[in-house]
């Protein structure tokens, strides 16, 4: 019993000490990137674990636009904002609407569409940046946010759309359906009124993916938003980069800014994220 103990003692404190170092692994850009945002330029590159000066300064000039770094960072902000969000509502509208129709009406093609929609993500994205361009440019989109929600609706959409087939077929009993329809329910009823609320955990979490997905984007961003005005904040953090007295505290702070958003809604919503991550995992 007490050699037992003990095994298991040793292996909790083996275990206990591999977590802490990937912590610390995993927090140690966090700590650098902070350091550096509340060190002033001349403190920067100096070696230290905190700055004998500690300044707010840095965050202040962001939230002023107090220099041609970040004299259009709540115009970025907005951009990123807004691009991210109309994405993750077309994305769930378009996947609850074609997996609803796939696992509910049952189609012959249903199964083979849904299975092909995975077959998208064999492309890479670099593969379809210049298509794409060409395809903006064509109806007169380039520099204007639908550009990229369009190009991120469509990246993203086909695994919603698998996602919540499913989800559905799985965990959603069609019984609920068939009474629905002996009372008297349009598909559209059952859609509003049972579909869509049986499947809220799955929506959370595929639609913070989504919604990642959009807020992360760069490569497009970059092909496809030009002016500082309408570029997203990545664009605009990259932008740091094109000269040669990099103001690496005041990129740091904007970083900071900008990593924050998604950071909390991830915290609030990890349960619902835990849940749609498996959810598509089990193939009826």
């Amino acid at each position: 019993m007490a050699v037992a103990r003990s095994r298991a003692l040793r292996r909790n404190a083996g275990l206990a000490a591999v977590a802490i170092l990937l912590l610390g692994w995993t927090l140690l850009p966090i700590y650098h990137m902070l350091m550096m945002a509340i060190s002033s330029s001349d403190e920067v590159f100096q070696p230290h674990l905190f700055p004998a000066h500690p300044t707010a300064e840095n965050f202040w000039t962001v939230l002023t636009e107090g220099d041609s770094f970040v004299e259009y960072f709540w115009r970025q902000l907005f951009n990123s904002i807004y691009i991210a969000g109309v994405t993750t509502l077309l994305v769930l509208a378009i996947g609850t609407l074609a997996s609803y129709t796939v696992a509910r009406l049952r189609p012959r093609w249903g199964n083979g569409l849904s299975n092909a929609a995975l077959a998208t993500y064999v492309i890479p994205t670099s593969f379809l940046a210049i298509p794409l361009y060409q395809v903006m440019g064509t109806y007169s989109l380039l520099d204007s946010p639908w550009s990229l929600i369009l190009s991120m609706t469509a990246f993203a959409s086909p695994y919603a759309m698998w996602v919540f087939t499913q989800y559905a077929k799985s965990g959603i009993p069609r019984e609920l359906d068939e009474s629905a329809r002996v009372d008297g329910a349009s598909n559209w009823q059952i859609y509003f009124r049972i579909y869509l609320p049986l499947m809220r955990p799955v929506l959370v979490a595929v639609g913070i993916y989504a919604l990642l997905t959009a807020w992360n984007e760069y490569l497009l961003a970059f092909l496809l938003l030009n002016s500082e005005q309408n570029m997203t904040l990545p664009v605009a953090l990259g932008s740091f980069l094109n000269t040669d007295q990099v103001p690496w505290n005041l990129l740091m702070a904007t970083s900071l800014f900008y990593a924050v958003p998604p950071a909390v809604m991830y915290y609030v919503f990890r349960r619902n994220v835990a849940t749609g991550l498996t959810a598509g995992g089990v193939k009826a």
